[in-house]
This record gives structure tokens, C-alpha cells and sequence, in this order.
């Protein structure tokens, strides 16, 4: 439930939260453990923040999971994460089902091993008619890569004539990346302390406020979620205009 020390204002809670999951193998490292325990202990992380927007009324949460770069680990660390995804979404539909949320995925899914391509696929068929906080996972992801695919995409309808040059703008633009159909995060948390995004929703993080908290995403709960929450809420939205502009 909402810690109401905080003073949550459910009037003014951001539509989509996306969440840099940051700091697995620090906590493994820290406890003298193998990375892939950080990544296992890490889940109960992303069943509470699942959890608690669901229970704020936040629409949707994009969880960076897996980068286009991660494909460069150890490769034991690539297959223990490929089976414990496996392993996790089989297991979490009833958790879904039960906070009435929709999963869905973004990036280079054929990537994925085929039984990952599966289970992501069955689950999001199972939660498809939820129509709460819609958890949106980035697997295989990069943001420069699905600008890319978007410009290919661009440059293939311009080529089919079904746009011309001078009718590509920002709202065409973003109708071709693969959050087309979603608004824009208003709020990005990083966990570890780490100061950068990581190739992360480049386009969409425009205007986005950027939470970051020291704590690892292994340690993150509710109450940590709710004072992000908090934090975004104190803060002056202004998007290139001045402050007077704004209040007015």
C-alpha cells in the first residue's frame, strides 16, 4: 500500500514510469556471490514496483532488462539470464492476472532464444485483455537501434509513396519507434547511483525527470518507487518554457 508519510497526490502521478534496473551484480558481488544471484534476487524488485504502480493507478512501466549490448556479457551470465526470463514470466501470470496488468515487450525479440520468444509470447496473448498498468519489458533493446529501425521504416514508406519528405515531423517520426502507441515516460528512476541512460528510450526521455537512487535494484521496494514518485511530484515541468510561463 502508499506510505502515507509521503503524501503521494494521486492527481499528479506520472502516466508511465520507465526504470533503468541497475546494480544485479554489484549485490551479488557484495554478498561474494555470482552475478546470476543478483539477477535472481532481483525479481521480487520488479514484482513489487509491478505491483505497487498497479495499485497507484500508473499506466504503464517500461523495464529496461535486457540491452543490445548486455549480448557482450560472459556467456554463462547471457544463459542464466535467458533461462531465469524464461523461468520468471511462466511464473508471474497469475501475479499479472491477479493486479490485472497487460504485458507487452519492445526491441529485437527474434534476438531471443526460442524458447524465450515462447513464453513472452504466450504471456502476453494470456494478458493481452488486462486492462490496468500495462508492464512493458525492453528485451534485446537499444535506443539508438530502434531509431534506426524507425528511419528504415521512414525511408521505406517515403519510397512506397506513402509519405512525402516534408510530411516526416516529430509526431510522424514517433509513430514509426516501437512506443508509438504509448506516451512518452515522465519519469525515469536509475538504481546503483549510475549518472547516465544507458541507451535507453533516447528519443521518448526528451523531456522525461530522471530519478536516480543509490540503492540496487535488488534492494528496491514500494517505498523506494513511492518516493521517486514524491520526488517527480516536487519538481517544475517546464518543458523549454519559464517559470512564470508555466504557472500562468
Amino acid at each position: 500500500m502508499v506510505n502515507s508519510d509521503l503524501h503521494i497526490d494521486s492527481d499528479n502521478l506520472p502516466e508511465h514510469i520507465a526504470v533503468i534496473m541497475d546494480g544485479n551484480g554489484r549485490w551479488a558481488k557484495g554478498k561474494g556471490a555470482a552475478r546470476i544471484f543478483g539477477h535472481k534476487n532481483a525479481i521480487k524488485a520488479v514484482r513489487e514496483v509491478t505491483e505497487g504502480c498497479a495499485e497507484l493507478g500508473v499506466k504503464y512501466l517500461t523495464l529496461y532488462a535486457f540491452s543490445t549490448e548486455n549480448w557482450s556479457r560472459p556467456q554463462d551470465e547471457v544463459q542464466g539470464l535467458m533461462q531465469l526470463l524464461v523461468y520468471t514470466i511462466k511464473n508471474e501470470i497469475n501475479t499479472l492476472h491477479k493486479n490485472n496488468v497487460k504485458l507487452e515487450a519492445l526491441g529485437d525479440l527474434k534476438h531471443l532464444p526460442i524458447n524465450c520468444q515462447k513464453e513472452l509470447s504466450e504471456a502476453i496473448e494470456a494478458t493481452k485483455s488486462n486492462d490496468g498498468l500495462t508492464l512493458i519489458l525492453a528485451l534485446s533493446y537499444s535506443g539508438r537501434w530502434e531509431i534506426v529501425e524507425a528511419a528504415k521504416k521512414i525511408a521505406l514508406a517515403v519510397a512506397n509513396n506513402e509519405y512525402t519528405v516534408d510530411e516526416i515531423d516529430n509526431d510522424v517520426f514517433r509513430s514509426f519507434l516501437m512506443t508509438g502507441h504509448v506516451p512518452d515516460p515522465e519519469l525515469l528512476i536509475r538504481t546503483s547511483g549510475e549518472m547516465r541512460i544507458s541507451n535507453f528510450l533516447l528519443w521518448q526521455l526528451a523531456y522525461t525527470e530522471i530519478y536516480i537512487t543509490k540503492t540496487l535494484w535488488p534492494d528496491f521496494r514500494k517505498n523506494d518507487l513511492h518516493e521517486a514518485i514524491v520526488a517527480y511530484q516536487h519538481r517544475e515541468r517546464r518543458f523549454g518554457k519559464i517559470s512564470e510561463q508555466v504557472k500562468s
